[in-house]
């Protein structure tokens, strides 16, 4: 899929998940464009998996671009950012988990942040 293609299907997805949920996130969006798994998803979510970026199908240079479309996305319909509190799930501590390989805040915040419909 090229680069016109992606961003497409961006937009098509996250415009449904903004109607079906009333708000986009990045691990939907990513389900959505079928490149994480709800299993996968899950698994990270009970802490078997320490980070999604490791099972994503696609190299982090295009993770990158979806997550710059996602942005750009919710400017131009004027969603207002939320950031979102992921703990693991399941038994013992709720510890905070990560989305990528590096932790890097900037990314780590990225990941987190849902775009909802104002008002």
């Amino acid at each position: 899929m090229n680069r016109t293609e992606l961003k497409k299907k961006i937009r098509i997805s996250s415009m449904d998940l903004l109607e079906k949920k009333g708000y986009v996130s990045p691990a939907d969006l990513l389900m959505e464009l079928d490149l994480l798994s709800l299993e996968g998803y899950e698994n990270w979510r009970f802490g078997k998996v320490p980070f999604p970026e490791k099972i994503c199908r696609g190299n982090l240079k295009k993770l990158s671009y979806i997550m710059k479309e996602l942005n750009k996305f919710a400017r131009e319909q004027n969603l207002k950012p939320s950031w979102t509190a992921y703990n693991k799930w399941g038994k013992g501590p709720k510890k905070r988990l990560q989305f990528s390989k590096s932790g890097d805040p900037i990314i780590e915040k990225g990941y987190a942040t849902h775009y909802v419909k104002k008002g």
